[in-house]
């Protein structure tokens, strides 16, 4: 071990999760037996914090989470840091999705994420049936998880604090095209876009990624970027690449993320590869393999 990090920042889906978005029992273990030499470990995702413990167990014990891509910074189940988009433009992206037939949830900082009734039916149709050959798997499953159980259907949407949006569509072109709508609306309004694979966007604060939420832990800490490791996969992981002292590519990551990083795991995510990494990184011999 060259890099000796006192920090850890670790990606969840494509890179903590499987295909089916499962974590792992020996990530847990590994992670913790990390924990014990004095290292933080931080879980920093596009995810919102509810989404987080639909995979991860609610009990898992981490030094801070990175929500929404940034928006939201928590430490000891408590904010640190917290943004919200402003409620017109939420407005009128969702009128502009409506147009499109694109999907989408309204993510609140601090509840379920939201969507409203009358656009139920064309979004259960876009994730029903057989998955389209190029999405990927995880993302398939948590659109139709979202549908049957983890929406929270409105009439209306609520006056709340809400940390993003996350939008989909089956068709990748399709998608495409409305990301050059957004593009258009970015003119009215200051905000900025994320995808994580070609049939998604995430729709956030201009200024506010990955690593602004990381600082943010680190400063709390005390902790310089230059002493922190991050494992990734996706391009929106590429701002937390560009700021952290010690990237890590996952073996299943997009070529952009690999050529900004100084390692890559042996493994994908798949074959738990951040287990993987991290054992032999920190020769946690005594961890076995299942």
């Amino acid at each position: 071990m060259t890099f000796q990090p006192k920090a850890i920042c670790l990606d969840m889906d494509g890179t903590l999760l499987n295909h089916y978005n499962e974590l792992s029992a020996r990530t847990i273990d590994v992670i913790q037996e990390i924990r014990k030499r004095g290292i933080k470990v931080f879980i920093v995702t596009g995810r919102s914090y509810n989404e987080i413990f639909d995979s991860a167990p609610k009990e898992i014990i981490l030094d801070g989470f990175v929500t929404a891509n940034g928006m939201v910074t928590y430490r000891d189940g408590g904010k640190i840091k917290e943004e919200y988009l402003p409620l017109p433009l939420i407005h009128d992206i969702i009128t502009s999705a409506r147009e499109n037939n694109i999907y989408y949830e309204v993510h609140p900082n601090d509840s379920l994420r939201i969507a409203l009734e009358e656009d139920s039916p064309f979004m259960k149709e876009m994730v029903t049936g057989e998955k389209p050959e190029d999405v990927g798997m995880h993302e398939w499953l948590e659109r139709q998880m979202a549908m049957k159980t983890d929406i929270n259907w409105q009439k209306a949407l609520p006056e709340d604090k809400y940390s993003k949006m996350y939008c989909f569509s089956n068709d990748s072109e399709k998608m495409a095209n409305w990301i050059k709508e957004l593009n258009e609306l970015k003119k009215k309004t200051d905000f900025t876009t994320s995808s994580s694979s070609p049939h998604n966007v995430e729709v956030m604060l201009t200024g506010i990624n990955k690593a602004s939420g990381i600082k943010a832990l680190l400063d709390h800490f005390n902790i310089h970027r230059e002493d922190t490791m991050a494992i990734g996969d996706s391009n929106n992981d590429i701002p937390m690449m560009e700021y952290v002292g010690y990237g890590v590519a996952m073996k299943n990551a997009t070529d952009e993320i690999k050529e900004i990083t100084k390692d890559e795991t042996a493994f994908s995510n798949h074959e738990d590869g951040v287990y993987q990494y991290l054992k032999k990184y920190f020769d946690l011999a005594d961890i076995e393999s299942e």
